[in-house]
């Protein structure tokens, strides 16, 4: 079973998988490959100079990935809750997850076979979001949101950031006290 199931593999979903891997939790990153990153031309991302979408996505993944997330192809089509945690089911298998993290940008369609509540969205073109607290918690406990998805702006700096703070609650929440990661220079 993992700790931490994300569901997108965009800045927000990528970068909660960098953040809770390299915290030592087992977690395992579903991507669909539908990420709206993926057609974007990015010039506004701190410490970036510019990158396309598909190279600022594909980073993210290795970056994951470099801290043993576990990264699988294919589109989650159903979340079942359990005694334990979740089982999401996808096209290509199913997998078992204490916490979950919909980081799904502009899809909420998951949120309806688990009544998740969802909100009408703020931003241009996007209709609904997850209804989130600050912490990123849906209204069902063990399922997280982040990202475009939980209501911030689509801008890939705002979803990561968004995302590494979903994970941040949820490792926090998982070791019984505030993570903190510091990375220092190396010498």
């Amino acid at each position: 079973m993992y700790d931490i199931v994300v569901i997108g593999a965009g800045p927000a979903g990528a970068s909660a998988a960098l953040f809770a891997a390299k915290a030592g939790k087992k977690t395992l990153v579903i991507d669909s490959d539908q990420s709206i990153t993926k057609r974007a031309w990015v010039e506004n991302h701190y410490g970036v100079l510019e990158i396309s979408g598909p190279d600022l996505v594909e980073i993210g993944k290795k970056q994951a990935v470099k801290f043993g997330a576990e990264l699988v192809q294919g589109k989650a089509v159903q979340i079942t809750k359990g005694s334990e945690g979740f089982t999401v089911s996808t096209d290509a298998g199913s997998y078992e997850g204490t916490h979950v993290i919909l980081a799904t940008g502009v899809m909420t369609d998951l949120a309806e076979q688990l009544g998740i509540k969802t909100k009408p969205a703020t931003e241009p073109r996007i209709k609904t979001v997850f209804d989130v607290t600050a912490d990123g918690k849906t209204s069902v406990e063990g399922i997280w949101a982040a990202g475009t998805a939980a209501g911030v702006s689509v801008h890939t700096i705002i979803t990561s950031g968004d995302g590494a703070k979903v994970a941040i609650n949820i490792i926090s929440e998982l070791n019984g006290e505030r993570y903190v990661d510091h990375d220092m220079m190396k010498q």
